[in-house]
């Protein structure tokens, strides 16, 4: 999964935090900062896991201010290891 995070989300602890939740799932990806300030969130892993990151990133609960979340499904890559911030 890709999404794209909306909001006031950088400079507020959110990849970490993105990073902490998808690793307590044990998914493998990244969150990056965007020139424009959104970040985007690429996981794989069990689709169960990559939805529940997905609803936890629309649950209000986040770190500054989420206002829209924007992902698309693909093909897992394979060949991501570990969660990283970028």
């Amino acid at each position: 999964m890709t999404a794209h995070v909306h909001g006031q989300v950088q400079g507020v602890g959110f990849r970490w935090w993105t990073r902490s939740r998808a690793l307590e799932l044990g998914l493998v990806g990244s969150a990056t900062n965007l020139a424009d300030g959104r970040v985007q969130v690429v996981a794989e892993g069990p689709d169960s896991q990559v939805h529940a990151l997905l609803d936890q990133l629309r649950s209000g609960d986040t770190p500054g201010r989420v206002d829209l979340v924007v992902e698309r499904f693909d093909s897992a890559r394979g060949d991501l290891q570990g969660f990283v911030e970028r």
